[in-house]
């Protein structure tokens, strides 16, 4: 019998004196500089900076380990369970810590813009720019939403209270626990706004299976005709320029839930890398960060107040968070139909993929599962020549279950819809990093969109001896050498072994899942050689 009465205590710490609920944009961004937790750019974004903390803790990420859930979470280096007796004390110390504050902020929204599935949240932030960081992120209620508004779950944050590792049972100062029982994720230790996002994200990831909804890390638009894109990848992939498109509206840049009603937007708004933005290369991006947007350790000038996104002396992981709504070329509300095209991203430093190739359902499958991109050398300490990286889902460190669960989801979803799936290699051509040369963005823009046509679908196809993946003998405006990655190489002697030694790294990773999906590893994989 648990000893902590969870809805007594939150009920006192939201009905306390100095709490302030749903305030609007200029009273947080006032909030926030009137307090010095941030500062005022020339165009009236938030500045902070988050300390120790320049991005996400995953080895201070837990779930609690209860018996609704206890069976169904694939447990491990991921979600790392913890006691509900660990927790509730925690808990208990949190609570009593936010109590003596001076100022409690709460925003109330939704995580889902399918007002079917949607759930409805709050987030208790001890900072003000904690607090206009979820109003931009999230989905914000109408004013008659707002008066029936009743969380589902709660995210009770507070950034200056340190847990003890010897007394708390946690592995640091820091936490990120998720009680899906009680519906709460407590933070503590860290400043870093993302935990509010991608904890949210992790419970989306729990709960739309239940209802037969696949959640997805990926960005979406559709065209005039209302057909649906899909892009997944990784940092470096060119998931973002890809899928910001003139023609096409975005339907959302980062978390996306597939229905039996289509595709919608988890978020209400966007959080973009703004390390060397500029108008130039990403104008989207640079011109939504205006008054009320979160700017996270971006180095702004003392007296011109002028960002400097170039300088990244703070951290690599600048970050500025705004409403999907300081877009001008998006879907409002952010949902569509079901997708017919889906695009899978990989930068393949290895020159070893092709460009561009069509994937049956089953190599949809297996490569959705392997999350494959490249560490390049210089990007990390230690890292001297290119490095397979793999996350599963293209997601990994956010998937609650199982990911044989989402990706038999994928696959139910590709055959009930008929989805064309590509694979795109954005990385390099004619050898190596190092040796080869990166692909033209232009050739890369001109093969997407031909797929997204359906130009690709009756172009006759070569297979690809290694991966057995389907490569396009011609797609119009692309050069026919660069389609086939093996012509494109001088040695193709070298190109065979790179490719071999390539897979076998798929081999490896693909271990991990044990004998749960031999059909998945049998037609969608590498042919064992």
């Amino acid at each position: 019998m648990t000893s902590v009465n969870f809805a007594n205590d939150l009920n006192d710490l939201l009905t306390g004196p100095n709490v302030h609920v749903q305030l609007s944009v200029p009273q947080l961004v006032e909030a926030a500089t009137s307090r010095g937790e941030a500062v005022l750019t020339r165009e009236g974004a938030v500045k902070a900076e988050t300390g120790k903390y320049t991005g996400r803790s995953p080895k201070d990420k837990y779930m609690v380990e209860e018996e609704s859930s206890k069976n169904k979470v694939d447990w491990g280096n991921v979600n790392r369970p913890i006691s509900s007796e660990v927790f509730e004390k925690l808990y208990a110390k949190v609570i009593k810590h936010l109590k003596e504050k001076d100022a409690l902020f709460v925003f109330k929204g939704f995580a889902g813009a399918d007002h079917e599935s949607r759930v409805p949240i709050q987030t208790i932030n001890e900072y003000a720019w904690h607090n206009l960081f979820a109003h931009q992120l999230f989905i914000r209620p109408t004013a008659e939403e707002l008066k029936t508004h009743e969380a589902e779950f709660t995210v009770v944050y507070a950034p200056t209270f340190q847990a003890d590792p010897a007394v708390d049972g946690t592995a640091s100062e820091t936490f990120i626990i998720v009680s899906m029982e009680q519906r709460i994720i407590l933070i503590g230790g860290t400043e870093y706004a993302g935990e509010m996002k991608k904890s949210i994200f992790s419970i989306m990831n729990y709960l739309l299976p239940e209802k037969g909804i696949l959640p997805m890390h990926c960005s979406a638009n559709v065209g005039q005709d209302g057909d649906v894109t899909l892009f997944f990848g990784l940092s470096g992939t060119g998931k973002t320029t890809l899928s910001a498109d003139g023609d096409r509206k975005l339907i959302g840049d980062d978390e996306h839930g597939w229905s039996d009603n289509g595709v919608f937007n988890i978020e209400g708004g966007c959080y973009a890398k703004t390390i060397n933005l500029s108008r130039e290369n990403e104008p989207q991006i640079y011109d939504a960060i205006r008054f009320g947007s979160v700017l996270e350790n971006v180095v702004v000038d003392p007296v011109t107040r002028i960002p400097d996104y170039d300088d990244e002396s703070l951290t690599e992981n600048t970050r500025a968070a705004y409403p999907m709504q300081a877009i001008d070329n998006i879907v409002d509300p952010s949902v569509a139909g079901h997708p017919k095209t889906i695009v899978f991203l990989t930068a393949d430093a290895f020159g070893v993929l092709p460009p561009i190739s069509k994937l049956t359902k089953e190599q949809a499958m297996y490569h959705f599962l392997s999350g494959y991109t490249s560490k390049l050398a210089g990007t990390e300490r230690g890292i001297t020549s290119p490095e397979a990286t793999f996350s599963t889902c293209f997601g990994s460190p956010f998937l609650p279950l199982h990911a044989t669960v989402y990706a038999e989801m994928l696959g139910n979803k590709i055959d009930e819809h008929d989805v064309q799936v590509f694979l795109v290699n954005t990385g390099w051509t004619g050898g190596e990093y190092g040796v080869g040369s990166r692909m033209k963005l232009s050739y890369t823009r001109t093969m997407v969109r031909a797929a997204i046509k359906g130009e690709l679908s009756n172009v006759p196809t070569e297979k690809e001896a290694i991966f057995g993946l389907e490569i396009p003998v011609q797609v119009p405006g692309v050069p026919t050498e660069v389609l086939n990655p093996r012509n494109a190489w001088a040695d193709k002697d070298l190109y065979d072994q790179k490719a071999l030694e390539l897979a076998h790294k798929f081999q490896q990773n693909f271990q991990k899942f044990g004998t749960v999906a031999p059909k998945i590893t049998t037609l969608g994989g590498p042919i064992q050689k």
